[in-house]
């Protein structure tokens, strides 16, 4: 069976991930959690993300993906293999296969709500407005959008540091971009991180792994 999405709006949404493969996603989790148990939370993570996506406006829909789809790609969703290159070369790549306004979020805020995006997707979200920025509460980012996808206001941004956010949101507005600001969020990084979401979101597919998994463990 389809899923039915909403095509009306501007905007594309991309979503930047990996595969959901043991070993190479959200190692951070382990301990507590194995390698098999924080793929499965990625999986669930990424999913709850892209349901979400499909019931918002959009001009498409981008699943940007390092590695193959799985049972947790529901259908609607353009997938384009990540290019090559480091964090800031791979999101540069993402926004370059853009025209008109693109959103980009990563895999890592399964709580993000229709509710949350609502002020860039809504029909006056580009009104006056070059980008949007979504910080992190670990110094990065969440979401990051352009009016104009440029990959050089991304491409040698230096990643995965405290002062990621920061170094993004200045080569926006040394740019001379007008930017407004989404609301901080909380990465999925570690056990707490995890445990948090979760409450956060207590309804998604997310939360229901960590409740499970956090039983197994636990046990």
């Amino acid at each position: 069976m389809s899923t039915r999405t909403p095509h009306d709006g501007p905007t594309t949404l991309l979503v930047i991930a990996k595969e959901p493969v043991p070993g190479r996603v959200k190692t951070r989790l382990t301990p507590p959690f194995s390698p098999a148990e924080a793929a499965e939370l990625a999986a669930a993570a990424l999913e709850d993300t892209l349901r979400t996506l499909l019931t918002l406006p959009a001009r498409r829909r981008v699943l940007v993906l390092d590695g193959r789809p799985g049972p947790w790609t529901p259908e609607g969703l353009d997938v384009l293999p990540q290019s090559a290159g480091t964090l800031d070369e791979r999101i540069a790549a993402a926004f370059g296969t853009c025209t008109g306004p693109a959103l980009l979020i990563g895999m890592d805020t399964p709580q993000i709500t229709p509710a949350l995006l609502a002020p860039v997707l809504s029909p006056g979200g580009w009104d006056g407005c070059d980008a949007w920025f979504g910080p992190a509460e670990d110094g990065g980012f969440w979401a990051l959008g352009l009016a104009a996808p440029a990959p050089g206001l991304v491409r040698g941004v230096p990643m995965s540091r405290p002062d990621t956010g920061a170094l993004q949101r200045a080569r926006l507005t040394d740019a001379g971009l007008t930017v407004r600001d989404l609301p901080p969020l909380r990465d999925v990084d570690t056990a707490e991180d995890a445990r948090y979401v979760a409450a956060a979101a207590p309804r998604g597919r997310f939360a229901e792994a960590h409740s499970r998994l956090s039983r197994a463990v636990a046990r």
